[in-house]
């Protein structure tokens, strides 16, 4: 896992403002998983950017990546101010742009602090973790898909209250669950723990749209995909340790749906806040019923 780990954000330098990465390892083997993308695009940014840290992202998937196929990140060093720094990063496979983002970055600075309070919700101790769950459900699963389903993630995650895939009822928006690192992160150097927490926070995300309306992505009526993700990182962070991520979703039609995320750290510590836009379609199987 930690060779895996490390692969991850293992972006290779081309020439001045131009890296490359690869798409394997992520959530799924069919497509790049659109964490994945934006944790490199952050990687390839911050290796432009010296002593300040990323404070806000500003992503959008424009097409499906190919984990077959290396990514090249062409970063625009767009501005180097006195406070803040901005870059753009567009990420390309076979000539096309398949999706770019926008990355600003600021100096320590002392000022006002307010945030909302953490949900008093289950701790992560006693609580199964994601492929533990994975491995009681697993026969439902088509055999020949079953070893990406149970395949270690680079991200440990346990479900306070875990949804039934495959005959989910509808539930309220929000919902939790915790995560970290599967392994060990052996740095303190903020921008790693940054771009696995943008990593991490795709995952899942999605599914708040889905709750109300007793739906997933395993359920066979519904088409998912994440549109655009924005993200805003607070306080510096260790992603060795488990954080609370606390989703709701408060509007969905027009087969989009929007969701909303906050990151806490087990001392109630708001870290970051993540929106995101997804595809939402009906399937031919729910329209026709």
């Amino acid at each position: 896992m930690k060779e895996k780990i490390e692969k991850l954000l293992d972006i290779e330098t081309l020439d001045l403002n131009l890296f490359r990465g690869e798409g394997e390892g992520g959530e799924v083997a069919s497509r790049v998983f659109g964490g994945h993308v934006i944790a490199q695009a952050l990687a390839a940014a911050y290796k432009t950017v010296n002593d300040r840290l990323c404070h806000s992202l500003h992503a959008y998937f424009i097409r499906p990546g190919d984990p077959s196929t290396p990514i090249i990140y062409e970063v625009d060093r767009a501005r180097d101010g006195g406070s803040f720094t901005t870059r753009r990063v567009v990420a390309i496979q076979n000539g096309r742009q398949i999706f770019n983002m926008a990355a600003s970055f600021q100096i320590e600075e002392p000022s006002w602090s307010h945030q909302h309070k953490m949900k008093d919700v289950k701790g992560p101790d006693g609580v199964l973790n994601r492929n533990e769950q994975r491995k009681l459900i697993v026969e439902k699963i088509p055999e020949k898909r079953r070893a990406n389903f149970l395949n270690p993630k680079p991200i440990e995650i346990r479900d306070v209250d875990p949804p039934d895939l495959f005959e989910p009822k509808p539930a309220p928006d929000k919902n939790f669950l915790w995560f970290k690192v599967d392994g060990t992160l052996d740095t303190k150097d903020q921008w790693v723990h940054h771009c696995f927490l943008a990593y991490a926070s795709d995952v899942s995300l999605l599914g708040s749209g889905n709750r109300p309306h007793g739906i997933s992505a395993y359920s066979g009526d519904v088409m998912l995909a994440s549109l655009d993700h924005a993200m805003w990182f607070h306080h510096k962070l260790n992603f060795n340790d488990w954080h609370l991520y606390e989703m709701d979703s408060p509007f969905s039609g027009g087969a989009r749906s929007l969701n909303r995320g906050k990151v806490f750290t087990q001392d109630g510590t708001l870290i970051a806040s993540v929106i995101q836009e997804g595809l939402m379609r009906p399937t031919k199987k729910y329209t026709n019923t």
